[in-house]
């Protein structure tokens, strides 16, 4: 089983968050390869091609290297010749910086195009976020069968096996004796659930475990969860059916639509919360002036904003400041100002001063609020 490690996406989002602007081109691109049929194959291949055909319309030498590239990985991709499991993928690439990179995403993605000055990390951001590492768990009296899920994909099955024997109801002189042997039974699945247990627990501490979905009979499922420690049963985030003969591509679809219901639901908690605080002055902003003045200040430990957010500004390279709309001087320290795309650049601040990025659906408290809102780390 691949370790589920908790920092393989974010750490690749924090070095790519660190790429500075230098003067080169980089290419970043994002393709929804959760292929349904042919023709989501084509609507790929040619989305693909007409975005590349306009980026090589009088491009340098150097980005039609890079462009080759993401062309012959997009091939790749769409042929089926590689990560055939993700769902999504990423290609960053820029020549003088050494960049090449294919990030396989466990879940999709909306197809995306842009080169720029720097990777496009906003929506690698909200990937990372969505996309903690996570164990689907099913067991029962006997079994077990344990998949990892990260950022970049699922891990092979690992099953786990009891050698527990079955229930042979009898009556008569014979109660006796089958008593006496269910006992023996139900100490064997007790070593069994306990067994399973310490291997989760095992996972969680070695390899950063965030949340658990357990699957199964609803009765094997109570009686597996007292087996559990008080910190791991805290990971679970619920259960769903499951059968012992189903293949772990149905338990991990039905888990990932579990976690993806319980992340809407506690990020709409965190949000309302922190509107209530910025409404009060303390240690959250909320609209684009207070969440600006924040990021410039490296005050935020969290910035929400949703998915559908984009401003024009301005940031400058003398003091850092952020400022909306496009201008030729910093309002701060007067110096010249470069245009950026709020949204992107807010995102790219907030990783590089060891903020998160939550990414929240536009249709919520938060979009009608203006979009974006911050946890601070202290109040300003």
């Amino acid at each position: 089983m691949k370790p589920v490690d908790s920092g393989d996406l974010r750490a690749q989002l924090d070095r790519l968050a660190r790429i500075a602007t230098t003067g080169a081109q980089v290419v970043s691109v994002y393709l929804d390869t959760r292929w349904g049929d042919e023709h989501q194959r084509e609507r790929v291949r040619v989305f693909l091609a007409d975005e590349l055909k306009r980026a090589r319309a009088g491009a340098a030498p150097e980005l039609a290297a890079d462009l080759d590239w993401v062309a012959a990985q997009g091939e790749a991709l769409v042929s089926q010749a590689r990560d055939v499991g993700a769902r999504g993928v990423a290609l960053f690439a820029c020549g003088a910086l050494g960049l090449r990179d294919t990030l396989p995403l466990r879940v999709s993605v909306e197809n995306f195009f842009v080169v720029g000055d720097a990777p496009h990390v906003r929506r690698l951001a909200g990937l990372a976020e969505a996309t903690p590492p996570a164990l689907v768990v099913f067991v029962d009296a006997a079994h077990a069968r344990i998949v990892g899920l990260h950022g970049d994909g699922v891990t092979d099955e690992v099953p786990l096996e009891s050698d527990v024997a079955g229930h042979h109801r009898q009556g008569g002189w014979q109660l006796l004796a089958q008593s006496r042997y269910q006992r023996h039974v139900q100490a064997q699945r007790a070593r069994h659930f306990a067994a399973v247990a310490a291997a989760i627990t095992a996972l969680v501490d070695d390899h950063g475990v965030e949340r658990i979905v357990l699957a199964g009979e609803s009765r094997a499922l109570a009686v597996f969860r007292e087996q559990l420690d008080d910190r791991v049963a805290r990971l679970v985030a619920g259960t769903i059916v499951g059968a012992r003969h189903e293949p772990s591509s149905a338990l991990v679809e039905r888990a990932g639509a579990l976690l993806d219901a319980k992340r809407g639901e506690a990020a709409a908690m965190d949000v309302a919360g922190v509107l209530t605080e910025a409404a009060k002055g303390g240690r959250a902003v909320a609209g684009l002036e207070g969440v600006l003045d924040a990021t410039t200040r490296g005050a935020v430990r969290r910035l929400y904003v949703t998915r559908t957010f984009g401003a024009p500004g301005a940031e400058c390279a003398a003091c850092g400041g952020l400022q909306p709309g496009r201008a030729a001087a910093c309002r701060r320290c007067k110096e010249t100002v470069k245009d950026v795309e709020l949204g992107e650049a807010l995102v790219r601040r907030v990783l590089n001063t060891g903020g998160e990025v939550e990414t929240i659906e536009p249709d919520s408290e938060l979009g009608r609020a203006g979009g974006v809102a911050a946890l601070l780390r202290y109040p300003l």
